[in-house]
């Protein structure tokens, strides 16, 4: 089904406002939650209706928390999320780090005990709107322990992220914006509700073999992580600079629910550099790039970032496009809450 963006938007908040979050709260998901839909990040988008009103009622996320600053100095920050909501927490320690570091060049932000937090380019592109260059790192404490490591059969890691971004004047800024793994949980979700397979050399099953079947990820299987070793070694690094960094710990057996931690370094480039000079050669390296011949006829080469900002202009264009099952649950949840569902 194919929906356009405010009503999209309006739909969900209406949801989140119907299971028990204040209107602010409620608009403030919705608005990350239909943006990951528009630029391209689906298995981060309006899929994750469902277990978030889930975690609503098992009590697993909590309405109405503010971050809580445990530890600061003026260049650093602990923050507690006290099991709130992820975007409306990130949102908020986004503000205190960009702060910092307009004050002192640098800060570093690390947030413990918060709910799911979304599309991670969501915090870096946060901060390149206020001329900030930024490093992001998340983990989940052990529910989301979900991938194999390097050499291993079962699941031992977790589905950490990785986001960078680069603001450059007067253009869309550079983000890259990962999992450690070759796929994103939702991804396997995303798979599943269409009724196809994932790629080759995504998951294994319970018994460590290769499958392309998503049905096997969810009955015991794994996902792997990218390139091999050196995906398992940033997913191990990702993990010690958020989870023992923060305090709300690595990831581990047994865990009851989903918390994220996550760790943000922010970074101004003016005392640094000639600002003039600094975009300028940016701008140079980024054209030199991709005036590379294509590999292939009618190909480019794009700067990381790219599919983002041209997949949200299309898609605010054309309208967001959510399969069946996905808008069946949806449907359904609404209903339940009372939620009128129909959309023009």
């Amino acid at each position: 089904m194919l929906i356009q963006t405010d009503p999209l938007r309006e739909l969900t908040a209406q949801i989140f406002a119907a299971a028990g979050c204040d209107r602010s709260e409620a608009d403030c998901i919705a608005r990350h939650l239909v943006d990951s839909n528009l630029c391209g990040f689906d298995s981060h988008g309006v899929i994750r209706i469902m277990q978030y009103v889930d975690n609503l009622r098992q009590g697993t996320v909590r309405p109405g928390q503010q971050m809580q600053v445990v530890r600061e100095t003026e260049t650093a920050a602990v923050v507690d999320g006290n099991l709130g909501f992820g975007q409306v927490i990130c949102e908020q320690a986004m503000e205190l780090a960009a702060g910092k570091a307009k004050q002192a060049g640098m800060a570093l932000v690390t947030i413990r005990n918060c709910g799911h937090m979304g599309r991670l380019g969501d915090w870096a592109e946060q901060l390149a709107r206020a001329d900030l260059i930024s490093l992001h790192f998340l983990n989940t404490t052990g529910l989301g322990m979900m991938a194999v490591p390097f050499g291993g059969s079962d699941r031992r890691l977790s589905l950490n992220a990785m986001a960078f971004c680069v603001p450059v004047a007067g253009r869309q800024p550079l983000l890259l914006d990962c999992t450690t793994t070759v796929t994103a949980e939702g991804k396997i979700r995303v798979a599943r509700n269409q009724g196809v397979p994932v790629p080759p050399g995504t998951i294994v099953d319970e018994q460590g073999r290769p499958t392309t079947d998503p049905n096997d990820f969810y009955d015991g299987g794994a996902v792997l992580p990218f390139g091999g070793h050196k995906g398992y070694g940033l997913n191990i690094i990702a993990d010690v600079l958020t989870g023992a960094l923060s305090g709300g710990g690595c990831t581990a057996p047994d865990a009851e629910y989903l918390i994220n931690n996550s760790t943000c370094i922010a970074i101004d480039p003016d005392p640094l550099t000639d600002r003039e000079a600094y975009f300028g050669e940016i701008t140079r390296y980024c054209d030199w790039v991709t005036d590379s011949p294509p590999s292939e006829p009618g190909g480019e080469v794009i700067m990381p970032g790219t599919f983002e900002h041209r997949t949200r202009a299309e898609r605010q264009g054309a309208g967001i496009l959510i399969d069946d099952t996905t808008w069946g649950q949806i449907v359904e949840l609404a209903v339940s809450l009372g939620v009128e569902t129909r959309i023009e």
